[in-house]
């Protein structure tokens, strides 16, 4: 298979072959041991052509054997391969589930640790396509192909041996011929994992259409997109079947000659036999071990070259979880927990995107002093995102630092930092489940009167107005729930969790001005001590706070 990949190709293969090799820590005896029940499943099965061509020897008078022996053999390598397919059938599943379940959850932590640069690499319907669609293929293929490739080649050694010892012309006769056909076969490889590399992206793009749409069908549906969507989905459906015709026509060719290989070396071992028999140099029994030695070295040559696409997709889908597995994680870290009073400065902070035109904040100062109630406003683009950003640590800046401080102790902003921050971002940011189910979000061990009180400062008192209470399902984004509620709710998760600095990211953009009012005054009360930094747009926030930051673009650039 290397040789076959030759150049770039051999390099990526080797690197696929080193990261299968990482992947599969933990599972890699389990793997052997597969192996080894295949190899001895294959071994009865040989050891059963050996006893089948005797009892018909001693059944046509041409062996003194005692036949009850060779009955009672042939009866044990039927059990025998029995126990050993049962034990390959079972152990591989298990095997197999939980290396999948334990890769699956590997790459899901680093995607989820890895380093935010402002955009996503990958689209999220295409990362989960990869954890759906190339981890099982990965699995499969380490628990299953390689165990079964392995076993196939002892099947393939081991009868071409026993096959040469009945006749050395004639196994040379069937080994020459099939080779031919794999090599004939073989040239399409290149072409193929081509193709399945194609496929497998058209299908993530699928993937991606259909999630992004279903997210926002609401919305597509308002916009009267829904025939251009249907379109959309129609095109790339279209090319994911043409790419896939594509590889079945080069598979069923690739099969095809091979086929014909193992057609003529049959019927060259048949033809053997009939003439034998005529001119009575060959035994029945001979005969017959032979036509089953045939059939034991095509079997497994078919099982080869059907594994030629599956082992291609293989090196594709690692090409693909290798691309997730190398994002850049965060810093790792005890975390740096400040006791309050906590406060933030940003000392002359620089910050732009990788791939931005312009800067977005230029050489900004500011003291977010610890109980201070500080409003961020500006325009659209200007970066009150992006402070907040850099606050969590999700964002580095360019230039100058972003310090947490308490007393005489400065901490530069890290992900280990960010336990000292309760964040809320703007939006709807519910999950499926109850209200008490997002609540514990914020902090898994709270009690209810901790979230009693939560809730009364997030102006949210509504939800014990409601048949269930905190037992309410909320469906997905908080279906169920006005924008207004919803958002509140969030507010109350946020105030839940353990931290000194509260970020609230445009906190009542879906309120009314009573509400809003009253949200604040709450707010203003119970944070005593903390550091409150809310991005808005309203002026009307940012006259009840103690403090306002006004970005400009102009100040920004």
């Amino acid at each position: 298979m290397m040789d076959l990949l030759k150049g770039n190709k051999e390099i990526r293969v080797r690197d696929c072959a080193v990261w299968l090799w990482n992947a599969s820590r933990g599972f890699r005896l389990p793997v052997v041991f597969i192996a080894l029940i295949g190899m001895g499943q294959v071994a009865a099965s040989l050891f059963f052509v050996w006893v089948c061509k005797h009892l018909i020897d001693i059944a046509t008078h041409h062996s003194d054997d005692r036949l009850q022996w060779f009955i009672a053999a042939l009866i044990g390598c039927l059990l025998l391969q029995l126990v050993f397919s049962v034990t390959n059938m079972r152990l591989g599943t298990k095997v197999e589930i939980a290396f999948r379940n334990n890769l699956r959850h590997r790459l899901f932590n680093h995607v989820m640790e890895s380093r935010w640069m402002g955009k996503e690499v990958l689209h999220t319907g295409d990362m989960l396509n990869r954890l759906v669609e190339d981890v099982p293929t990965i699995t499969t293929a380490i628990c299953r192909n390689i165990p079964s490739a392995l076993a196939t080649v002892v099947q393939l050694s081991g009868a071409l041996v026993f096959l040469s010892r009945l006749d050395m012309r004639l196994a040379g006769i069937v080994l020459l011929i099939m080779p031919v056909a794999l090599l004939l076969s073989w040239r399409y490889v290149r072409k193929m994992r081509k193709l399945s590399r194609e496929i497998r992206d058209t299908d993530s793009r699928v993937q991606s259409h259909l999630q992004e749409h279903l997210q926002h069908r609401n919305l597509i549906r308002a916009m009267e997109y829904t025939a251009y969507s249907n379109n959309a989905l129609a095109s790339l459906q279209s090319d994911l079947q043409t790419k896939v015709m594509r590889r079945t026509d080069f598979s069923v060719f690739s099969r095809s000659v091979i086929q014909l290989g193992f057609s003529a070396g049959y019927v060259a071992a048949f033809l053997w036999g009939v003439f034998g028999i005529y001119y009575g140099t060959v035994t029945f029994g001979m005969m017959t071990a032979f036509l089953q030695l045939v059939a034991q070295v095509q079997r497994p040559i078919v099982d080869l070259g059907r594994q030629i696409p599956a082992f291609i997709q293989v090196f594709t889908s690692t090409e693909r979880l290798s691309e997730l597995s190398s994002l850049d994680l965060e810093q790792k870290g005890e975390a740096i927990i400040l006791e309050s009073p906590v406060g933030v400065r940003l000392e002359e902070v620089s910050f732009a995107y990788p791939e931005g035109k312009r800067s977005i904040l230029q050489h900004f100062s500011h003291d977010f002093l610890p109980g201070s109630l500080t409003a961020v406003v500006g325009e659209t683009g200007v970066g009150k995102s992006t402070l907040i950003r850099l606050i969590l640590a999700l964002l580095s800046p360019v230039e100058g630092k972003v310090v947490f401080y308490n007393g005489n102790r400065t901490v530069e902003a890290s992900s280990r930092t960010r336990c000292n921050i309760s964040y809320v971002p703007q939006g709807n940011t519910l999950i499926s489940g109850t209200i008490r189910d997002n609540l514990l979000l914020g902090n898994p061990d709270a009690g209810e009167e901790e979230l009693k009180a939560a809730l009364h400062t997030a102006a949210a008192d509504f939800v014990w107005e409601l048949p269930e209470g905190l037992n309410t399902l909320c469906g997905e984004q908080g279906a169920g729930l006005s924008e207004g509620q919803a958002q509140r709710i969030a507010i109350a998760r946020g105030l839940l969790r353990p931290g000194n600095v509260l970020l609230l990211d445009e906190p009542s953009s879906s309120l009314d001005e009573d509400t809003e009012r009253k949200l604040l005054e709450r707010l203003s009360k119970q944070m005593q001590g903390k550091a409150l930094i809310m991005i808005t747009h309203r002026e009307t926030i940012a006259q009840l706070c103690s403090s306002v930051v006004r970005l400009k673009k102009e100040e920004c650039e």
